[in-house]
């Protein structure tokens, strides 16, 4: 695999400013390749938003991604609001091109933890509707999941709800979906340059152990906390075993690894698709949404709402 390097070419301040920006906001901006002539009419969009740029650096972390821009913003930390960030992207999302605006992100030049869930972020699907589709329960269990993952429903109400509709499944209709995840674009590639900076991986899924424990050797994980699948012989009985994990148990296991670990704060992200994911996003320094529901979307630090996960770099090697 291709480790990662950097390449940068730094521009000359676009706009002149009297005071120094009073926090370290980076505006990353990646999608399709940036050159100097885009660069200069998405900062021109900027100014004309009264959104102010001192600096701007055209970079490349690696040798699979398109060349990206990381500008240097003067705003004052109270106005960094959702609302504002979402403007921002909405800016950006006119030229086919992704955007964050993010503070203090952990350096992919230290060691770190990046803690992922697991359906529909480092896998394309959600399992349990997988497993519903093939036993003929899917309309049933997939719109438990939809209420589950845009916050209407408690996410363990809803998994009890669905395993339940799911007793009587023989473990061979299991492995059928087991032994052929599909992964998400990306999160191999993802994974084999954060390990290749001494960083540590875990999953923290509210999905099943059974399909999670597939992913360790390809992503190459250091942990993986998920939910056990009660069965009676070689089918389900339609039960949980131990305790569920749902958002507050993703945002304890990402505090439990970085201390066994013994990972600064500073250097945790964490990624996810759903509302049950908000709140792991929300303790690690870096909370990324990856082809999230437009309430993750929002609430996010940044997100990867298209292509590659190994866009993720983009955040951790800014210059």
């Amino acid at each position: 695999m291709q480790a990662a390097h950097i390449e940068w070419k730094e521009l000359p301040s676009l706009q002149p400013v009297s005071t120094p920006p009073q926090s370290k906001q980076r505006l990353v901006v990646f999608g399709h390749s940036i050159d100097d002539t885009l660069l200069g009419k998405l900062v021109t969009s900027l100014i004309g938003e009264n959104i102010p740029v001192t600096h701007v650096t055209l970079f490349k972390p690696h040798d699979f991604l398109e060349t990206a821009a990381s500008l240097s913003l003067n705003i004052h930390p109270n106005n960094l609001t959702q609302a504002f960030k979402a403007r921002v992207r909405a800016i950006f999302a006119e030229h086919d091109l992704e955007a964050a605006i993010i503070e203090n992100a952990p350096s992919l030049q230290s060691p770190g933890l990046l803690l992922m869930d697991m359906d529909s972020t480092a896998i394309k699907i959600e399992c349990i509707d997988e497993i519903a589709r093939l036993a003929g329960v899917y309309d049933e269990v997939a719109a438990v999941t939809q209420a589950a993952m845009a916050g209407q429903l408690a996410f363990s109400d809803s998994l009890v709800q669905r395993v339940a509709k799911l007793q009587g499944i023989e473990m061979s209709l299991l492995d059928t979906i087991r032994f052929d995840l599909p992964l998400m674009p990306g999160i191999e590639l993802l994974c084999s340059v954060l390990k290749a900076n001494d960083w540590k991986l875990a999953i923290a899924s509210g999905g099943f152990t059974l399909f999670a424990e597939q992913l360790r050797k390809p992503l190459q994980l250091d942990e993986i906390v998920a939910n056990e699948l009660a069965f009676n012989g070689t089918a389900l009985n339609g039960k949980v075993i131990g305790r569920i994990i749902d958002a507050k148990a993703k945002q304890e296991t990402l505090c439990e690894l970085a201390a066994r670990y013994d990972i600064p704060s500073t250097q945790t992200v964490a990624i996810g698709d759903g509302a049950n994911d908000l709140m792991m996003m929300a303790e690690a320094q870096l909370g990324v949404a990856i082809h999230g529901k437009e309430k993750v979307v929002y609430e996010a630090d940044a997100a990867i709402c298209h292509g590659s996960l190994l866009q993720l770099v983009y955040f951790l090697s800014a210059p």
